[in-house]
């Protein structure tokens, strides 16, 4: 069980989850939340490693058979924990980098997370499971290259004309393709929970 545990698979997820309060303390390097240019790149570039590893844990596990329950369990959890707190920092910074409209957005991404967990979980006490569809695997790649690109915003910004402005479009192409995908989880999961 301990060898399973500290594969590198799992490995991974950990870093993944300590990239969490990494990423927070980026923006509160001065005492108070605070969004320098030095802390929107440092919290980018832990972001992106920390994205590689979404990938590379489920890959690895796969490819070399070292799939365990602690990495299934963990790393739907590192997903969101991830989006989630990268998603607050947006909302709270000085910067109010995500604000107004685009709040629905970000609400509409976190509030999806947590009901899909509800419902897997639901099911998961019925030895059901909802297989991950590709628009699902794409709703995730749109969904992080916008969060690295808004974690990025003013600083980027410099560089790039319209920076975080494209990264809030990008939000809301993953806000509404993350609607889509979670009813069509809910509707999967519906018909389990109705024969129940």
């Amino acid at each position: 069980m301990a060898k399973r545990a500290f594969n590198l698979p799992n490995m991974l997820t950990y870093a993944r989850i300590l990239a969490v309060p990494l990423i927070v303390l980026c923006f509160f390097l001065e005492g108070r939340l605070q969004s320098s240019d030095f802390a929107r790149w440092s919290a980018l570039v832990i972001f992106v490693v920390a994205s590689i590893t979404d990938y590379l844990d489920g890959y690895l596990a796969r490819a070399w058979k070292q799939t365990s329950n602690i990495g299934r369990m963990l790393d739907p959890i590192a997903d969101k924990l991830l989006v989630a707190t990268s998603l607050l920092l947006l909302a709270a910074d000085t910067d109010r980098t995500i604000a107004g409209w685009t709040l629905w957005a970000a609400i509409i991404i976190l509030c999806r997370e947590i009901l899909v967990s509800g419902l897997r979980e639901y099911l998961a006490a019925l030895k059901v499971s909802v297989p991950v569809t590709q628009l699902a695997k794409w709703k995730t790649a749109i969904q992080m290259i916008s969060i690295a690109v808004l974690l990025a915003g003013p600083a980027l910004d410099k560089i790039v004309s319209y920076a975080t402005e494209t990264g809030i479009v990008l939000l809301w192409i993953s806000a509404i393709v993350t609607l889509y995908t979670g009813y069509d989880y809910f509707r999967a999961g519906l018909k389990h929970i109705v024969d129940e």
